[in-house]
């Protein structure tokens, strides 16, 4: 009889199916090969059904293979599962389909898709032989017959067992020859096993109660352990003694390092100082106005008042910077060195998910993703613990086929990194920087090593540039032949003169000679970008547990005989889309990779990078761990990267490294809740986006807590912005006790999910420090081999990331990644914090990550404006920081305040910017005189700003030239595309009008040999229209003015000064801007020299309409100026 496993699933069903070959079952007893019936739902409704599994019947060898080992036959359904590819999702059929080649060029190396054994020696068969992890054939008899998988499947089960070779029954002991046996047991189970086996054996034992391992274990005289033949008691023979398996005082994985005194104090007292400076300015421009220019006085006292509001906004979260520092080598010898719970020495490290999301590789280059993988397999982090998953948003063939390029050139350029301590580890970067690559190198053999992987690299780049060709070449071949097949077709039944020539879709063909399922280059229907079906390539399957030494081989290649040249699991993945629904842009893509992670890998940690932001510091991610595994780590959600970006013009025109916020911003806030998430380099906890708690949450109920007690919710979904402490994630009691009504609402109705997030909790919980430590996991519980993939394992997450999973669902709205903002990470950020979760600034000596930030001017407004948007959207929605909980500290609210409110602040400043040429054009002034009291006040408002510049550029090690550049950007952004936004979030809210974004090109210039020739690309857009009319009539104002004071008969020198330098104060910020113009030659468009003229005389004209010149204003006698 069928065994049943419920899945979440509506009914229609649908088949996983591969010419030749049954998927694997999950059927217990003596079953040996499976059907699978995968359900999937007409109607996105949610309702769960049953996978059902049905047995097929085994003739002569059922009591046989029933004892055969297990092992065996995951690795060749790991291989299976590894070398197909996944597609499926609403309404259609979930496949996969076996590819032996996913490109042009060979594949090589055993992880590889493609990678492939010598030829099945059965005649008449073309197969290929199954691999091991080393690349080395599969041979299941002794006489060394070679046999392909789908050849010794037939043997069995219809030859009764008789190899074709030697013609001999195969041996009944050896269990790789039966590759698809089953023993009962559930995947997830067989994943869990390894908690439910620490949660009753001694280890867990030693977390609550006081018994020391290293008593029983050394000191023991029994025949195991140290003391007898494995470990003698004398000191003087070789070999590790127990002394050094004692447990030491460990040391601290991270250490706060505060700001010295010296500077901190005076900078606190000089916020204090300016604070009183600035009431008492605004209570004297209040009290003092200016009767013969009200409206002048006015709209400047309102402005006035609104800036220094800001300006508090924006100070009170710099009252406690800090600094932090990380100690790998402590980290090494808690997590890799051997101890009494990890004799071997195997890495006890968590294992990391890394996400990298694209959408168009017209505007995201192929190339430069690629690189970004590479940064990624070559990371300093256990092979084994480390997984990428690529999700391509656009499903474009193109994509698919560089990240295979990747994995083909990964088989060189990671052990070359391994070997030789390569930095940065992104062959582009590396190759084209400008410092000695040879230098700390000792090696004799780097210079010929280099030399090899260069010219490698080369053909790579060739190879990944000519793709278009390739694939559009490819595609119309096939598409020719496809056409002169149905011709030849028509012509057998009988018409010989067609009046027109049989129409074939116009598809896109991958390299195996199959249709692609994602988009085609010419659209067509269930094949556009926003109309096609899941797909899932496991590029690199999941490595072996244990090293991969290379080969040693002659001085035409690498030798590779001390080099590990395993690789990480590498996984394409693009979601299905489909009309009708909302994919929510980049956030749904994450989630979708968070789903699919967690069945695939399940790594506790995840970290997001955009595909044009690389590995740079090879050791980032084990820094960042540090956090995550150190005392107090459990409440933390996610470790925040600063962003470095290269390709910056020197002088930083439009303040692309915004180091003012990655430096000064981001690491005063780490100081009070924790910086914000802007959206790349940041690892996460993967608990901590499944929306619950942090463990052990205290109840902070103020001064008058004891009488006015809050009262704790029922255990319910999480709600915002008071969630409810009973969803805490203490795995060991709230998980169990979590409603299994709520599962499906919640997470969606996927069995293997839901089951691997007590998985996920586990492997991130912190290893023990002392014996009474509570919820920790037990030392080396991570060192056991990490699950294989299998079909429904892959399968599953096929459903996963279907368009329909998330129908009636919290996902987006409480759980992962949020949706209804441009700006979903920061609002991602908000809700954690808002649930008590705590984050962190991780700065390292070495840049961790780097990327690309567009220099030329319009992109770089295009990008501000984006952002503002979604500042706009968050101020006007629940996720406003006036709504957030008790959990959330009262400065790190007032920093999420001012993230919802800078936008708001264009309206007054491009007012305050108008104000000096009306005081010009008007003759009069914001204050009545120029008297000693203004001219203190602001004195002391301005020297109290540039020394509090000073002091953040002392403890924040920024330039001044840095914060200057910020501070004109900030006049030119908040002129010009802060304005739009405010404009764009106020038509979303009050007409709900979307607003959609396209991508920021990342490609280059025309002129290749100028890195910064982008630059100087003018692209005319209507953000530029402010700021040139501010500037323009700022001039021709103080023309005005200084002729009418000149030939005036009463001079008014007083108003003129400070109309000239208020409009100075005003272009001296717009330089910038007005420098964007000049272009490489310095020569200025046209268009902009007839918007700026036509702007200006118009409000020249109409502000003379409004105020008419007196008479008494004469030039000469005769002559009336205005």
């Amino acid at each position: 009889m069928a065994s049943k496993s419920h899945f979440s699933r509506a009914p229609t069903t649908h088949h996983m199916s591969d010419p030749g070959y049954d998927l694997d079952g999950e059927a217990g007893g003596n079953v040996e090969f499976a059907t699978y019936t995968v359900h999937i739902p007409l109607t996105p409704d949610n309702q769960p059904v049953s996978i059902s599994v049905e047995p097929s019947t085994s003739r002569s060898f059922k009591d046989r293979h029933v004892s055969m080992e297990r092992s065996a036959s995951l690795r060749l359904e790991d291989q299976f599962a590894s070398s197909s590819m996944f597609t499926g999702g609403y309404n259609c059929l979930t496949r996969a389909q076996l590819k032996e080649k996913v490109i042009e060029t060979d594949s090589s190396h055993p992880q590889m898709t493609g990678a492939r054994g010598s030829a099945c020696e059965v005649p008449g068969c073309n197969g290929r032989v199954m691999t091991d992890e080393r690349g080395l054939d599969i041979i299941h008899c002794p006489c060394e017959y070679k046999i392909c998988r789908d050849c010794l499947r037939d043997t069995l089960t219809t030859g009764d067992g008789i190899c074709p070779g030697c013609e001999k029954s195969y041996n009944a002991q050896d269990g790789s020859v039966l590759p698809f046996v089953s023993d009962g047991t559930s995947k997830m189970e067989r994943r869990l096993s390894l908690m439910k086996s620490q949660n009753s054996g001694p280890s867990l034992m030693s977390q609550t109660n006081d018994a020391n391992f290293g008593n029983w274990l050394f000191e023991t005289e029994r025949d195991y352990g140290f003391g007898n033949a494995m470990g003698p008691k004398d000191a003087k023979n070789e070999g590790p003694g127990p002394t050094d398996f004692k447990d030491k005082p460990r040391g601290k994985l991270t250490r706060e390092k505060n700001i010295s005194t010296a500077i901190l104090t005076p900078y606190r007292l000089l916020i204090l100082v300016r604070m009183v400076v600035l009431g008492l300015f605004l209570e004297w421009r209040v009290s003092h106005p200016n009767e013969n220019a009200m409206w002048l006085w006015g709209m400047s006292v309102i402005c006035e008042i609104w800036f220094a509001f800001s300006w508090l906004l924006d100070q009170l979260p710099k009252l406690r910077p800090i600094n932090r520092t990380t100690d790998l080598d402590v980290l090494k010898e808690k997590f890799e060195t051997p101890n009494p719970h990890n004799p071997t020495g195997k890495s006890d490290l968590p294992g990391i998910d890394i996400f990298v999301s694209t959408a168009d590789p017209e505007k995201e280059p192929p190339l430069v993703t690629a690189n970004t993988i590479l940064s990624i397999l070559a990371a300093d982090y256990p092979v084994e613990k480390l997984s990428c998953y690529v999700s391509d948003d656009g499903g474009a063939l193109l994509t698919f086929e560089a990240m295979a390029e990747a994995s083909t050139f990964a088989n060189l350029w990671v052990p070359f990194c391994r070997k030789h301590n390569i930095e940065p580890r992104n062959p582009e970067s590396y190759f084209n920087q400008k410092s000695d690559p040879y230098k700390n190198k000792v090696r004799p053999d780097f210079v010929r090593d280099r030399r090899r992987v260069k010219r490698e690299y080369d053909e790579f780049k060739v190879r990944v540039n000519g793709l278009p060709n390739s694939i559009r070449r490819r595609s119309e071949a096939y598409n020719s032949y496809e056409e002169m097949r149905a011709l030849k077709v028509e012509r057998e039944k009988g018409i010989d003169e067609l009046f027109e020539i049989p129409k074939i879709p116009k598809a896109t063909w991958m390299a195996d000679g199959t249709h692609w399922p994602g988009t085609w280059i010419t659209p067509a229907p269930e094949h556009s970008r926003g109309d096609h079906a899941s797909i899932i390539q496991v590029m690199l399957k999941p490595p072996s547990d244990e090293p991969l030494q290379g080969a040693e081989v002659d001085s035409n290649c690498i030798s590779l005989g001390e080099v590990d040249i395993r690789l990480p699991m590498l996984v394409y993945l693009s979601r299905e889309k489909r009309p009708g629904y909302d994919h929510n842009k980049k956030a749904g893509a994450m989630n979708a990779l968070v789903r699919a992670s967690a069945i695939m890998s399940n790594g506790p940690f995840i970290l997001n990078l955009d595909c044009d932001h690389y590995i740079y510091n090879s050791q980032a991610l084990r820094e960042g761990i540090c956090f995550m595994m150190d005392h107090g780590g459990e409440r933390i959600c996610y470790v925040q990267f600063p962003q470095r970006f290269e390709g910056i013009d020197p002088s930083d025109r439009y303040a692309n490294n915004n180091t003012v916020f990655f430096d000064v911003n981001m690491r005063a806030l780490d100081g009070i809740q924790g910086p914000v998430y802007v959206g790349t380099g940041c690892l996460f906890r993967r608990t901590a986006l499944y929306a619950f708690d942090p463990p052990l949450l205290k109840e902070k109920t103020g001064c008058y807590g004891a009488f006015f007690a809050r009262r704790k919710k029922d255990a319910t979904v999480a709600s915002i912005p008071e969630p409810s402490e009973s969803q805490s994630i203490q795995i060991d009691s709230d998980y169990e006790e979590m409603s299994v009504a709520l599962i499906p609402k919640r997470f969606g109705n996927s069995t293997l999910f839901v089951e691997s997030i007590k998985m996920a909790e586990f492997q991130g919980r912190l290893i023990p420090e002392y014996a009474t430590m509570n919820n920790a996991r037990p030392r080396g519980a991570l060192t056991l081999p990490r699950a294989l993939l299998d079909t429904p394992m892959v399968a599953e997450a096929i459903s996963v990331i279907s368009c329909w999973y998330e129908d009636k669902t919290e996902w987006g709205q409480q759980v992962g990644w949020i949706y209804g903002s441009v700006t979903e990470d920061v609002v991602t950020g908000y809700r954690m914090h808002n649930r008590g979760w705590r984050s962190i600034y991780c700065v390292t000596k070495r840049d961790a990550f780097r990327g690309t930030a567009p220099i030329n001017l319009t992109d770089r407004l295009h990008q501000v404006l984006r952002w503002a948007t979604g500042s706009v959207e968050i101020f006007f929605s629940r996720n406003n920081a006036l709504l957030a909980g008790y959990r959330m500290k009262f400065l790190q609210r007032i920093a999420y305040l001012n993230v919802g409110i800078y936008p708001f602040t264009s309206i007054f400043l491009i007012v305050y910017c108008f104000l000096p040429a009306l005081s010009l054009f008007s003759g009069q002034f914001i204050v009545e005189t120029l008297n000693v009291t203004f001219l203190v006040y602001l004195l002391g408002i301005t020297l109290t700003l540039v020394i509090l510049a000073v002091l953040e550029i002392k403890w924040s090690g920024i330039h001044l030239e840095e914060w200057w550049r910020n501070e004109q950007f900030w006049l030119i952004g908040g002129t010009s595309a802060h304005l739009a936004a405010v404009l764009q979030g106020l038509l979303k809210v009050l007409a709900g009008i979307e607003i959609s974004f396209t991508l920021t090109s990342k490609s280059v210039g025309d002129d290749a040999d100028d890195e910064f020739a982008d630059l100087y690309i003018f692209k005319w857009t209507s953000l530029m229209v402010p700021p040139i009319t501010i500037m323009l009539t700022n001039l021709i104002g103080i023309a005005v003015a200084v002729c009418r004071t000149i030939y005036s008969v009463i001079p008014e020198w007083s108003s003129l000064l400070g109309g000239v330098f208020f409009s100075f104060w005003v272009l001296a910020h717009l330089y910038p801007f007005a420098k964007g113009f000049s272009g490489r030659r310095g020569k200025t468009p046209v268009v902009v020299f007839i918007w700026s003229g036509l702007l200006a005389i118009t409000i020249s004209l109409l502000w003379v309409a409004i105020d008419p010149p007196s008479s008494n204003a004469q030039i000469g006698g005769s002559f009336q100026f205005p």
